[in-house]
């Protein structure tokens, strides 16, 4: 059962988590065994109350690489484990590699046991250790794993360039129109009434959009806001809404090609990984459905995966997809007539995340000169606007 545990290390430190024990002269055992000495303990609610929270892909990356090398030079997989669990600095991971072992010692195969973390190791690391282990090449799957982690996390740093850059520089340019009409305006109104004299167009256009913000500033903050954060919500309940929101955003103006490409990069990363590591297709495919990214080439999958089970060609099934690129349906009509697929994918998946890169580096050269033209004419409208009955005044009275 599980126990939510609060204990003391050697130095002084309080450490909180949940752990797997029969009961607690066990959990005291093992908690003995990461060099903690136990406080108290109580039943924790809901099964991998441990595993609740993801880990990062650099504790995976680091975790692949270290059993690769141990492997390779021998030493076995619980002796690996063991020095991975003493030396890891994230304590929830430090847990966690603590259950592979007592799961292990008790007669679980590796893959078996890293199933029992959903969170932690996705059903892709999981069949791709199992391959390992029936054809003896665990070191190499381990290798591939963690050069797929790394490229993996920096896809996901492209997409978070992609998609905060240009929500950065709306909510900037926002800022700066909102100081504008709410503060800067309103103090120079009542001195251009005070002239006594008409006001230009111009003039009562910017005192109007003044007088809407400070009114009406709640309503136009929540018309954007509300729909950004009620939207995610409902898409996380209904799933025809989600796979239409993911579509959208492959068909969004600017961004949505280059999310695309980071979508089909991951999933040709991935595929190739599992075809390589010998998974049938029928099974690498459902794999990558839930590892892609977007609902919408998630769905084009399990149409594929669905003519590929009916007879279909591998390449025929992917060419009657609209959302798959004529790259993509080369290298798979090449790799079905040759028997290397997981070449073809490992070349769309560099193609694409050389083009993602680039697609980056060009929306970033064009938002920010567009920023400085917006918020030049932004000042420009206002200087205009303001200044303009003072000039007036100031030639009247010459």
């Amino acid at each position: 059962m599980q126990f939510r545990y609060r204990a003391v290390d050697n130095d002084g430190r309080i450490h909180l988590g949940t752990m797997d024990a029969a009961n607690i002269a066990d959990l005291e055992l093992r908690l003995k065994r990461l060099s903690l000495s136990l406080i108290r303990a109580r039943p924790a609610l809901g099964p991998h109350a441990l595993t609740a929270r993801r880990i990062g892909r650099r504790e995976l990356v680091t975790f692949c690489f270290h059993l690769e090398q141990l492997s390779r030079a021998g030493v076995p997989l619980l002796d690996g484990l063991t020095d991975l669990r003493d030396s890891s600095e994230h304590p929830r991971f430090r847990l966690v590699i603590a259950q592979l072992i007592e799961d292990i010692e008790g007669g679980k195969l590796f893959s078996q046991a890293l199933a029992m973390h959903p969170r932690v190791f996705n059903p892709l690391f999981v069949n791709l250790v199992l391959a390992g282990e029936a054809s003896g090449t665990l070191p190499v799957v381990l290798a591939r794993l963690a050069e797929s982690l790394k490229w993996q996390d920096e896809l996901a740093a492209q997409a978070r360039k992609v998609l905060a850059y240009p929500v950065f520089v709306m909510v900037v340019v926002l800022a700066v129109i909102a100081f504008l009409m709410s503060y800067l305006v309103p103090q120079m109104v009542e001195f251009m009434r005070s002239m006594n004299q008409t006001l230009s167009l111009n003039t009562r256009l910017l005192i109007g959009l003044s007088r809407m913000v400070l009114d009406y500033g709640w309503l136009l903050m929540a018309v954007p806001i509300l729909p950004a954060l009620l939207l995610p919500a409902w898409a996380r309940r209904n799933a025809v809404l989600a796979e239409r929101l993911d579509i959208l955003k492959l068909n969004a103006p600017f961004v949505g090609p280059t999310l695309k490409k980071l979508s089909l990069a991951r999933f040709a990363d991935q595929f190739g990984l599992l075809y390589a590591a010998g998974v049938p297709i029928l099974d690498a495919l459902a794999i990558c459905e839930g590892g892609v990214g977007n609902r919408g080439i998630a769905a084009a999958l399990v149409r594929v995966r669905g003519l590929i089970r009916e007879g279909v060609g591998i390449a025929a099934s992917f060419e009657r997809e609209q959302l798959f690129p004529p790259l993509v349906l080369r290298m798979v009509r090449i790799g079905e007539q040759t028997g290397g697929i997981d070449t073809g994918m490992r070349n769309v998946a560099y193609f694409f995340h050389r083009d993602v890169r680039e697609s980056v580096s060009r929306i970033q050269g064009l938002v920010e000169p567009a920023m400085t033209v917006v918020l030049g004419l932004l000042l420009l409208w206002v200087m205009s606007a303001v200044l303009g009955p003072i000039f007036d005044t100031v030639g009247r009275l010459r």
